[in-house]
């Protein structure tokens, strides 16, 4: 019989070995503490990381766009940015400054005077431990209402530097073979909308339940 702790369970699995489906009910919003995959619906491909480091720019934990729906290294946990405070379960309000932390490797999707590899545009790396970094994590939610609805795209813009979170088209070779360069870029008119697809999304206050909802994972 093999022994497991508590210890070795990620939040994500924790969520899940107590999660609800809740018939009928469908989260609105994107909300704080909710756990995502966030789509490019440009490229159709999902932000994604791994424990690779970039060879070249800053040599940090590498940040890429697998078109794999199933996979554990595309989820990620919508936080305050550093030193506020969101509520679990509040709707995500557009024009808001969030973290994303990777749930596999606890850093935050990071952003920063460095040259990605393959298009020479801005490099976006996973940074930080524990899911704590410094204000190159901070990403304002660009979207058109008042909150980051989950059936509507949004851009998010890097606060440190002003660039859109996108794709640059281009392919990975080795060890991370055929994955799509993210990139940071200075125009909202190129491959910089994202959507919120499988995960688990808490509830917002105003829903009477009071059981988190996911889609497929």
């Amino acid at each position: 019989m093999y022994l497991i702790t508590i210890n070795c369970l990620s939040y994500f699995m924790l969520i899940a070995l107590f999660l609800i489906r809740v018939q009928g009910a469908r989260q609105k919003y994107v909300t704080c503490g909710s756990v995502v995959k966030l789509l490019n619906t440009d490229y159709r491909v999902r932000l994604h990381s791994h424990d690779v480091k970039y060879g070249t720019g800053s040599g940090q934990q590498s940040v890429t766009g697998t078109e794999t729906q199933e996979d554990i290294n595309s989820h990620w946990v919508i936080k305050a940015a550093t030193g506020k405070i969101c509520p679990r379960g509040e709707p995500i309000k557009c024009g808001s400054k969030i973290r994303l932390e990777h749930l596999e490797t606890k850093k935050n999707l990071h952003s920063h005077l460095f040259s990605s590899p393959l298009s020479g545009k801005q490099e976006i790396s996973c940074y930080g431990d524990g899911g704590e970094g410094d204000t190159g994590d901070h990403w304002e939610v660009i979207c058109s209402g008042d909150s980051w609805l989950r059936d509507e795209t949004v851009m998010l813009k890097h606060e440190d530097t002003d660039m859109y979170l996108a794709t640059s088209g281009r392919t990975f070779g080795r060890p991370i073979n055929g994955q799509m360069e993210i990139v940071g870029v200075s125009s909202s008119s190129d491959s910089v909308h994202w959507q919120a697809m499988e995960g688990i999304f808490l509830h917002s206050p105003d829903l009477k339940a009071a059981n988190p909802v996911h889609t497929e994972l």
